[in-house]
């Protein structure tokens, strides 16, 4: 999953965050517009707070890869992009297996081209989590769906409106149907779609460029089918994963941080966990203050969709309740493959057992650096926080998975003054 030379993360803990950081725009909603400014058959569509990311990086290139001409900005953090001329319905594999948010570039292709080829799909290995329910919405709004030996071929000569139901509140699930949904004569409901704030944004860009959206933020969204969207101009809303990964940073080092964009409000029971732990918030306007200078308490916590505990904050508070007082007790419920940050921890002198389950962490530990492999972004991201409050040196490798999701780690953090360095093996 690695491009280019490998890179690892150098990290030498013990010095308390001070400072302020900007909080870098959301991948959940980038990735998403990216691949919604190709419905767009004429015009150009300006994306501004976009993260300079792996990810977005590599949807950059699958939406040239399609013809569309795309030019990131990365210093102004700024995409242009204009779809006007597509030129192929073939989502490569190079691109698709390192990148699962390749799927979202299907509806445009269904509306654009006709059909759409999908050569292979990457992105975190996280257990079953997969792509069945984005097929079978693209089959009840018509398209025919076949799935051959390499690849899966979709085709529509027209999508229609129809009742879809999700099984779990995926919030990739639902914009994709959205998206496919926008262009679709007839009207589209969709039953239990996700509550995210990421889904409000691409609803809220979607609608801007003339999509008829209601119901985002409840049980049922429902699209009236528009002829024509045109290209738009559009802010990408703050990473609230990215926010809550630094306010575990403060935490983790007993610092203080002031977030610039932060919401605490898009923490959902993120923000109430925290607090338990002893994390002090304070917002001041766009400015979240983090601070926490007592002994951290031992909490519980079950990850389950919005508002509920994040997903992907569960591998970092896992390193944050290493340095908690008592036994903390974590229960993964959204995918089966997100307990790999267990063995890392152990081999910095945590106590971490996994029971069944449920994932017990006995602290308070005294962490110290070693060698530890980040399996996925998450459990890469929980690692440099364990790395920041351990004694010595912890080097976290492969730096790719981390620099997926968050833009300019090392950077970032040193002016808080972490001393954190990315180096390129060679």
């Amino acid at each position: 999953m690695t491009t280019g030379p490998e890179t690892s993360y150098r990290v030498r803990g013990g010095n308390p965050l001070q400072g302020t950081v900007f909080v870098q725009g959301a991948k959940n909603s980038a990735l998403k517009m990216i691949a919604a400014s190709l419905l767009a058959a004429k015009g150009r569509t300006v994306l501004r707070n976009v993260p300079a990311i792996e990810d977005v990086r590599r949807a950059v290139e699958l939406a040239q890869a399609l013809g569309a001409v795309v030019k990131f900005h990365e210093a102004e953090r700024t995409l242009v992009v204009d779809a006007s001329e597509l030129t192929s319905s073939v989502l490569p594999a190079d691109i698709a297996r390192r990148f699962r948010a390749s799927v979202l570039f299907v509806p445009a292709l269904l509306h654009r081209m006709g059909e759409a080829t999908i050569e292979g799909i990457g992105g975190c290995n996280l257990g079953s989590r997969n792509l069945d329910f984005h097929y079978r919405g693209f089959a009840r709004l018509g398209a025919i769906v076949e799935e051959r030996e390499t690849t899966i071929h979709i085709k529509a000569d027209r999508l229609r409106g129809a009742h879809l139901y999700l099984d779990t509140p995926s919030h990739t699930g639902t914009e994709n149907l959205i998206m496919a949904a926008c262009l679709a004569p007839g009207t589209t409901i969709i039953d239990n779609p996700a509550l995210e704030p990421e889904v409000l944004d691409v609803i809220a860009f979607l609608t801007r460029m003339g999509a008829q959206i209601t119901g985002g933020g409840t049980g049922f969204v429902t699209v009236h089918g528009v002829s024509e969207l045109t290209a738009v101009e559009h802010t990408v809303m703050p990473d609230r994963i990215d926010a809550a990964v630094f306010a575990m940073a403060a935490a983790i080092t007993g610092g203080e941080l002031s977030l610039v964009g932060a919401s605490l409000e898009h923490f959902g029971v993120v923000r109430w966990k925290l607090e338990q732990m002893g994390v002090e918030f304070a917002t001041q306007g766009a400015v979240l203050q983090v601070r926490r200078d007592k002994q951290l308490r031992p909490i519980n916590v079950i990850t389950s969709p919005y508002p509920g505990f994040a997903t992907d904050l569960q591998s970092p508070i896992m390193a944050l309740s290493c340095l908690a007082d008592g036994t903390s007790y974590i229960r993964e419920t959204i995918y089966d493959g997100r307990y790999t940050l267990v063995g890392e921890l152990n081999k910095l002198g945590a106590k971490v057992e996994v029971d069944g389950n449920v994932v017990l962490v006995h602290g308070p530990s005294a962490l110290k650096g070693a060698d530890v492999v980040a399996h996925d972004l998450r459990t890469g991201i929980a690692l440099v926080l364990a790395g920041l409050a351990a004694e010595g040196e912890t080097i976290v490798s492969p730096g790719y998975p981390i620099d997926r999701g968050h833009e300019s780690v090392a950077a970032r953090l040193t002016e808080l003054g972490a001393d954190i360095t990315e180096e390129t093996a060679g």
